[in-house]
């Protein structure tokens, strides 16, 4: 079993299908979590679950206040995050010639730039330790396109490369950066997917199945761990064998 005992770990999106899975599975670990989302109401059912994890409401798309924080958490954290765990992402979906400037500027800002702002304002804090490790969830279709997703896959696709720039610049400081790029889980947002639209994709996938939410926390509990302490700049993809990198 994987222990992740006395390591301070920050989660944001926390309050999704595959947030709760990775929170649970840090849970299990021992770490020490600090869990982050939006809606209020999900993150007190997290702490009434874990009574050991820390949470903190907060909208990741306020970049102003990003820096002020992140030093909040570390001050919460006995000031050290040993992980991070950029999980909150957006859709807006539209075809490219329908989709507006704000759709576009809005999934961008989030799912990338705030990405960028909270792995470099928490890089910073690792640089004093020593070592850290930060693992960001990007998705399949930033590597194959999808109809719809200009935005969100233009998102993910920038999240690959910014890893990899991290992974290149703080490599001799034991800072891993490392990315987990699912295929279609079964979410909430996959149950919504037409029942018919649902068995095309599944035909796509060489495992005829959707992932489980588990199947992702257990990458990212492995990239959390010293088991990856020789991995950087890498992604692994866990989608069924939908795509092959």
């Amino acid at each position: 079993m994987i222990s992740l005992k006395n390591k301070n770990v920050v989660l944001t999106g926390a309050t999704g299908g595959i947030g709760n899975s990775i929170l649970e599975q840090l849970v299990n670990a021992e770490a020490n979590v600090l869990a982050t989302g939006t809606n209020e109401q999900k993150l007190n059912l997290i702490k009434n679950k874990y009574q050991s994890v820390k949470i903190e409401k907060f909208d990741i798309s306020k970049h102003k206040e990003i820096e002020n924080f992140i030093n909040k958490v570390c001050n919460e954290l006995e000031n050290k995050i040993d992980i991070l765990i950029n999980n909150a992402g957006i859709t807006s979906d539209n075809l490219s010639i329908r989709m507006k400037e704000e759709e576009w500027k809005k999934v961008i800002d989030i799912n990338l730039t705030s990405t960028f702002l909270l792995s470099k304002n928490v890089i910073k804090k690792m640089l004093k330790n020593k070592k850290g490790k930060i693992v960001n969830i990007t998705s399949v279709v930033g590597h194959t396109g999808n109809i719809g997703q200009a935005n969100y896959t233009a998102s993910k696709a920038g999240l690959v490369a910014m890893s990899k720039s991290f992974a290149l610049e703080y490599g001799k400081k034991n800072i891993n950066v490392n990315c987990v790029s699912p295929g279609f889980i079964s979410t909430d947002m996959t149950n919504k997917i037409d029942e018919n639209y649902k068995e095309i994709l599944k035909s796509r996938i060489p495992m005829d199945k959707f992932g489980d939410p588990k199947d992702i926390a257990n990458t990212v509990l492995f990239l959390c761990s010293n088991l990856s302490d020789y991995i950087t700049g890498e992604t692994i993809h866990v989608n069924g064998g939908m795509y092959f990198s």
